[in-house]
């Protein structure tokens, strides 16, 4: 059975290794800051001009496709393309993915040339990409949906996508198309800012890049998620969503894989 592996934020700390990240203007600067905050070193190359040399160089890419243009999807292709020819984790978040016909055909153009180590995604965006009635609202999914649904959209998704799949949520879902993990805990206040999908993305990357089994590396990475909320909630108190922001990345720059280990036991 697949469980955390907490070790491997140390072998982050130790290894710093290179994530490239095709962000999106929203939460560039914070996924950015995570992965510093984790022990990784990010590159957050856009240009498709350059994508060959910053695959070359990365140990994962993690490809968003939020606030997109043509220019952003062609850096994706590129960039997806050339890390599953040199076999190396590529982890797609095709955020919004249903907010318009135009942003499905490209997403669904990029799993047609490629396929990702992982998706990941919420319970709107799965339902956009099997082509289900979506329950997405701009780039948010606010419909919670019923466990027994979430869990047979996760295993779908993989199965039809060929892939794992990480379906975020209150409780997030890792799938391989059989067998599911569940990884509860967190906050409810990372409904409260943006760009926390994004940054759980940059994180599986994170780990993707130490970690050659990408279920493994999925589940820790939403662990080490859970955890870093539950504990800037604290760190917060009853301060705002800014104050939580900032004790999110305090949260992934301070904890240890013993910290995580106590706080996974309590759940």
């Amino acid at each position: 059975m697949t469980t955390p592996d907490f070790s491997l934020l140390e072998t982050v700390r130790l290894r710093r290794p290179l994530v490239h990240c095709v962000s999106n203007i929203v939460s560039a600067g914070d996924c950015a800051n995570l992965a510093l905050a984790a022990g990784a070193s990010p590159v957050m190359a856009q240009a498709p001009e350059e994508m060959e040399a910053i695959a070359a160089a990365s140990a994962a890419a993690v490809l968003n496709t939020g606030t997109p243009d043509e220019e952003k999807f062609q850096a994706c292709l590129l960039r997806g393309q050339a890390g599953v020819r040199l076999g190396r984790p590529v982890i797609l978040d095709p955020v919004g993915v249903g907010a318009s016909p135009w942003r499905l055909e490209r997403a669904e153009a990029l799993l047609a040339a490629f396929t990702p180590s992982l998706l990941r995604v919420n319970l709107g965006e799965a339902q956009a990409l099997l082509h289900q009635e979506s329950q997405e609202q701009g780039v948010d999914s606010p419909a919670a949906g019923t466990p027994a649904q979430r869990a047979e959209t996760a295993r779908r998704l993989s199965r039809e996508r060929g892939t794992a799949v990480l379906l975020s949520g209150a409780e997030d879902l890792v799938s391989d198309g059989d067998s599911l993990w569940k990884i509860s805990g967190g906050s409810p206040r990372t409904a409260q800012i943006t760009g926390t999908g994004c940054m759980l993305s940059v994180l599986c990357g994170v780990f993707a890049a130490v970690e050659e089994d990408i279920l493994t590396a999925a589940v820790t990475a939403a662990a080490f998620w859970k955890a870093c909320a539950h504990r800037a909630e604290a760190l917060a108190g009853e301060r705002g969503p800014g104050s939580f922001r900032a004790a999110l990345l305090d949260a992934a720059g301070t904890l240890t894989a013993k910290d995580c280990a106590r706080e996974t036991q309590r759940l």
